[in-house]
């Protein structure tokens, strides 16, 4: 499949390779930086990569890892595979209205493919991959900027060339050891970007291939355009970003492999000059070329467009306040604004945050706001750039300037909020493809000071320890993505006007058991954002659990006021109503809540206790049968069911809804517990002394479990065993109710018993 057109006019592409190598300035001869052989460059390029994360590998789930993740039954091995195509990235079905749309099934594919691996959720197999995934982008940089930043040549046996090892090994250091990567390898989730990543730079070294010389001496290979336009698509199918490779191979081609002069070609199209051939533009494939990238392009975008469904993506005000501003000038110069920050956090990465979101930054309402200042500085440097690269007399620089700008931007579309709204302010995890285009500015600009500079070992040392400092502040920031109360605290410093940051902090405290701290930050978080439900909802649960139950019941009434769907306040708040002693009004809030959401097992478990204690046993048995029904492992309501009948004597389904329940639950030792009582009642002493024997296995420290099986023994007549059994109950829990009555009756009955041996 290879092109063999040729234009007597155009000339042909070995002759451009070589005339580029001959007459173009080489960006490593004023440089004074390390030369090292390929093969070690990139052995350097993997271990200082490895060396920044690697303090990453033994961390937990952290973030959204618990819903990517942990709560994603798309991992799991009971989910059939072709579930994962039809499923967003948590697990939702793409045709939900709350799904996020975000479609990744080749990255969720290699959660799973992790899980099955490691037998359950354990981290360190999850984080040495994306480790791993992010030393060999970097060890690829070194080829991808040697080509960007030294052009494209072929040796008489086809194998590239590096005109530029000096600067592409510099450039890929830069990119290995930036900090804003950190959340991309160190938090789990971050693979996405990662498997991106990969296929975005092989699709693009696909590209160049297609362009090496071949026996035939055709100008290029069709297959290998092919191949990288199906890249592209793998690429995509990780993230979404991964599509703009297309676009860039485009611009590649036009600008290196054509050599296409833009300010020239604009100017003649403006003229309608005809002699548009000589600009390069008809040259003879890259029409034909740039057709196939669109045409790819356009039906990976059909085919995803058809499998995501025509509705636009769920998204909340606290998610991406600028995008739901109802001037279309706070819009603008608070996208603006959010472009500049990125842009900050390409060039100074020191204030970093796991989420942007929730009142880290305020809107810009005015143009007296001083933050405009930002706006100015980027669109200056930016409307520089853009003027050099397109009106430079030196070719070198306007290729090298736009490529530099063609990287940074066009992967940074897709999250711009230009073509649709983005469900973030800022995520840092998006610029982890567009660091390629400021690696590349930064590089060009070390290589311009380097050829002005008299002392070029001292530029050298400054670059070398900005990389030092970078290494640094990766590893710092590892250490912080390994635990969730490291990363929610590391954020109160940067963002402290954020609410969800001191809405995770207080989770996590109170996930501890330390509950009066974590009051303190869900309060905190409520009064930063006084519509945020899910902080509402926390502190209405710790406060219950702390018998405050009037402000517990103010907060909750308050969360379904401002969202009437919360399904989860609701049940919360029919607990709350529970305990206060007003049935009506907490049966209601239960079955609202089932009405939001259908499928609410916790929900009919806690509707169950209702009706249980206002003594309507049918109804309690049927909700909590719905609990067991949704969730065949929901413990607590198999065992309400056989103590419900256990009490009201219905011994004989008791032990069938028991034996049911271990069926399902071979392992849960309260279920053995609760089946061992009703077999002992039913006078099967000997199944049931063996549940409880293996129960007391399970937990050997629930008195209750001790207790219990010496009244199995005192009403068998294995009296010592009873004893025995009575005083181990006692040493456990002195208080324990009915124990110390039934071993003083055991007492006087053994000793009428030696009274009358004696």
């Amino acid at each position: 499949q290879i092109c063999n057109q040729h234009n007597a006019e155009a000339p042909n592409l070995e002759q451009v390779f070589h005339r580029m190598a001959q007459t173009e300035p080489n960006l490593d001869h004023d440089v004074s930086w390390f030369l090292l052989p390929s093969y070690w460059a990139k052995m350097v390029v993997a271990l200082i990569s490895f060396l920044c994360f690697a303090n990453s590998y033994d961390g937990d789930f952290v973030f959204d890892d618990s819903e990517a993740i942990i709560n994603n039954k798309d991992l799991r091995a009971e989910t059939p595979l072709g579930d994962l195509w039809h499923h967003d990235f948590w697990g939702s079905k793409l045709s939900s209205n709350t799904s996020h749309k975000s479609y990744r099934p080749l990255t969720v594919l290699t959660f799973r493919i992790n899980y099955l691996f490691a037998g359950g959720f354990y981290p360190v197999g999850f984080h040495v991959i994306n480790i791993i995934l992010h030393c060999t982008i970097s060890v690829l940089m070194v080829d991808v900027f040697s080509i960007l930043l030294g052009g494209l040549q072929f040796s008489n046996k086809g194998r590239r060339l590096n005109l530029a090892p000096k600067t592409s090994l510099l450039a890929a250091l830069l990119f290995a050891v930036h900090p804003v990567h950190t959340e991309c390898v160190a938090g789990i989730v971050g693979r996405a970007d990662l498997l991106c990543a990969l296929f975005f730079l092989l699709s693009f070294l696909g590209y160049c291939k297609a362009f090496r010389e071949n026996k035939e001496g055709h100008n290029f290979s069709i297959f290998w355009v092919l191949v990288s336009v199906i890249l592209g698509a793998v690429a995509m199918l990780c993230k979404e970003q991964g599509i703009t490779i297309l676009g860039l191979n485009a611009v590649f081609d036009a600008l290196v492999i054509n050599k296409l002069n833009v300010l020239e070609l604009i100017q003649k199209l403006l003229h309608k000059d005809k002699s548009l051939e000589n600009a390069g533009l008809l040259r003879k494939g890259l029409l034909f070329r740039i057709t196939l990238l669109m045409s790819g392009g356009a039906s990976i975008l059909y085919i995803r467009w058809r499998i995501m469904g025509t509705g636009p993506p769920a998204f909340t005000e606290v998610d991406n306040p600028a995008s739901f501003a109802d001037s279309l000038f706070v819009r603008a110069i608070n996208y603006n604004y959010y472009y500049s920050l990125n842009a900050w956090l390409l060039l100074c990465p020191w204030w970093l945050c796991f989420d942007w979101s929730m009142g880290c930054i305020p809107l810009i309402k005015s143009v007296s706001d001083w933050r405009i200042i930002a706006l100015a500085a980027l669109w200056f440097c930016l409307i520089g750039l853009i003027c050099q690269a397109l009106c430079s007399e030196d070719s070198h620089k306007r290729r090298i300037l736009t490529l530099g700008l063609g990287f940074l931007i066009i992967p940074f579309l897709p999250a711009s909020n230009l073509f649709f709204r983005v469900g973030f302010v800022i995520a840092e995890r998006v610029i982890y493809l567009p660091s390629i285009g400021y690696c590349i500015l930064f590089t060009y600009g070390f290589s311009l000071l380097s050829k002005q500079a008299k002392k070029k070992k001292i530029l050298a040392v400054a670059v070398l320890g900005i990389l030092l400092i970078n290494v640094m502040r990766c590893a710092l920031r590892s250490s912080q993505w390994r635990s969730e109360e490291q990363l929610f605290r590391s954020a109160l410093s940067v963002c402290p006007l954020n609410a969800k940051v001191h809405y995770n902090v207080g989770k996590n405290l109170a996930d501890k058991g330390n509950q009066s701290a974590a009051i303190k930050y869900y309060r905190e978080a409520v009064r930063l954002n006084p519509k945020y439900v899910h902080a509402m909802n926390n502190l209405g649960n710790i406060l219950k659990e702390r018998n405050e139950l009037q402000e517990a019941e103010e907060l909750l009434s308050l969360a379904v006021q401002i969202q009437p769907d919360f399904a989860a306040a609701w049940m919360n708040l029919g607990i709350v109503q529970n305990s206060l002693r007003r049935f009506e009004e907490a049966e209601q809030s239960y079955w609202t809540a089932i009405k939001h959401r259908k499928k609410y097992p916790d929900c009919y478990y806690n509707l169950g206790r209702l009706y249980a204690d206002l003594n309507r046993h049918i109804d309690a048995l049927n909700a909590w049968r719905n609990a067991t029904v949704l969730k065949p492992e929901h413990s607590l309501a198999w065992n309400n069911m056989i103590i419900l009948l256990d009490n009201t004597g219905n011994l004989a389904q008791a032990e069938a809804v028991g034996r049911e329940a271990l069926g399902l639950i071979p392992n849960d030792h309260s279920l053995m517990f609760s089946l061992a009582n009703v077999l002992g009642k039913s006078q099967k002493y000997k199944e049931s002394e063996a549940l409880f024997l293996k129960a007391i296995k399970a937990n050997p420290n629930a008195a209750s479990y001790h207790g219990n099986l010496a009244v199995l023994y005192h009403r068998w007549g294995n009296l010592d065993l009873a004893k025995k059994h009575y005083e181990v109950s006692l040493k456990l829990d002195p208080m324990a109710p009915g124990t110390k009555e039934n071993y003083n009756l055991l007492r006087r009955k053994l000793e009428q018993l030696q009274k009358k041996g004696g």
